[in-house]
């Protein structure tokens, strides 16, 4: 009997904590670079998001254990009952997958700031268009999601051992 299945759900929590660092880095990013006029490329910055989706299994769960040597015998077609997500009708244990970092397209900040190095002919600044509140409130949302991951895999660890004590 492989083992391996039974860490699956270590590995979705661990692609879930990936995703929430990469997360926090974007957000530590655009906090840093709030008040940032000028960037390499002589733009001001703009702000980064990360886009995450749900990583798909290429078979559904239950297929895969219907062509497993050592699948368990069932004496009930009732028991070990798959549990479909109602939309696709696919399994829903998967991880997170196809994390990337895009540039939000905001409009910029004008501030009136003749002084500025960086002002335009009137006098104006552009600056990135980043809410520090906003950016808190994803920072606290993605440290909470990376906890309740961490939390998920101590679960798993915990069941994993009761499981080699029996």
């Amino acid at each position: 009997m492989k083992i391996a299945p039974l860490f699956a759900s270590i590995d979705i929590s661990a692609s879930g904590m990936s995703a929430q660092r990469r997360k926090l880095n974007a957000i530590a990013s655009n906090i840093a670079n709030v008040e940032t006029t000028r960037t390499e490329n002589g733009q001001p910055y703009q702000r980064k998001i990360v886009v995450t989706k749900e990583a798909k299994e290429s078979l559904p769960f239950s297929d895969v254990l219907a062509v497993r040597d050592d699948r368990l015998v069932t004496t009930n077609p009732l028991h070990i009952n798959t549990v479909l997500d109602p939309v696709n009708n696919t399994d829903p244990a998967s991880g997170v997958a196809s994390e990337q970092t895009v540039q939000k397209k905001n409009p910029y900040r004008l501030v009136y700031d003749p002084d500025h190095p960086d002002a335009d002919a009137s006098g104006y600044v552009r600056y990135p268009n980043i809410n520090i509140v906003v950016e808190m409130v994803d920072m606290i949302t993605a440290s909470r999601a990376y906890e309740a991951n961490a939390m998920a895999i101590e679960s798993a660890k915990t069941m994993a051992k009761k499981a080699l004590e029996i």
